[in-house]
């Protein structure tokens, strides 16, 4: 069953937490993450096919270095701007990143970078380079990652359109990785693909408004995750239209490799 998180009834999720000697902020969304730890909830296991999505605030000028992670991730840029490794960053900017890929660093601009991070297994924090290089290297990978910006719209945006606008932002691997962006009137709707050509997918409204089966509508910044065994999702947009950005993980192990 898809499970859907509110851009708004989410804001009480708001936590402070220092990363790589960064002071930031992460909002939870779906899931469990490292800033929760102690609330004595139980922590999943490493690699464990569960969601995970968080958005990070991270403050003007600071810079998190080179890591990686033990579970596949998407990062989604929705404020601010910078660079992530040679990669100059900002709304919308699309990465992924197979587990177990080092990337980085993560240098945020003037004005601070807003972005969030979605998995769909569960991980229990970032290892950062150089100190954890030598188990880097005796993990076992598969090395796919990917990075593109493709700009943000904004409501009026969106109201002039009479057609579905859809568009391919990263090409659909063999394994299934792939991601989309489609642009929608009010009242229009649009179908993702097939949950079992990929490990799940998150929905991210990126702008406007998706109407939900029960009549309420997520405003921007909201996440839904679709499970892999999950029918086909169908979004529709609100009175304001809607942008909406589909990210779909690759079939393979979720477990983590070592």
């Amino acid at each position: 069953m898809a499970i859907a998180a509110s851009g708004d009834a989410v804001r009480d999720q708001r936590r402070f937490f220092v990363a790589n000697g960064v002071p930031i902020h992460l909002t939870t969304f779906i899931g469990t993450n490292v800033a929760q730890r102690g609330t004595g909830a139980p922590e999943p296991k490493t690699g464990e096919p569960v969601p995970m999505a968080y958005l990070v605030e991270q403050p003007p000028g600071s810079r998190v270095q080179s890591h990686y992670h033990q579970a596949d991730q998407f990062q989604v840029v929705v404020a601010g701007g910078g660079h992530l490794g040679r990669h100059e960053i900002g709304p919308l900017t699309v990465h992924y990143t197979n587990a177990f890929n080092a990337y980085g660093p993560i240098q945020a601009g003037p004005n601070g970078v807003q972005y969030f991070t979605l998995r769909n297994a569960y991980d229990p924090g970032a290892q950062y380079l150089p100190e954890k290089k030598e188990r880097l290297k005796a993990a076992t990978r598969t090395f796919l990652q990917a990075t593109e910006l493709v700009g943000q719209a904004h409501w009026s945006d969106l109201l002039p359109l009479d057609s579905v606008q859809s568009e391919e932002v990263l090409a659909t691997t063999e394994g299934g990785m792939g991601a989309w962006r489609h642009r929608l009137p009010p009242g229009a709707s649009v179908q993702g693909p097939d949950p079992a050509t990929g490990a799940g997918q998150y929905w991210i409204v990126t702008a406007g408004r998706l109407v939900q089966t029960d009549g309420s509508e997520l405003p921007a910044l909201s996440t839904i995750f679709v499970q892999p065994d999950d029918p086909a999702f169908e979004a529709r947009a609100g009175s304001a239209g809607l942008e909406v950005l589909v990210l779909q993980y690759p079939r393979r192990s979720l477990a983590a490799a070592a």
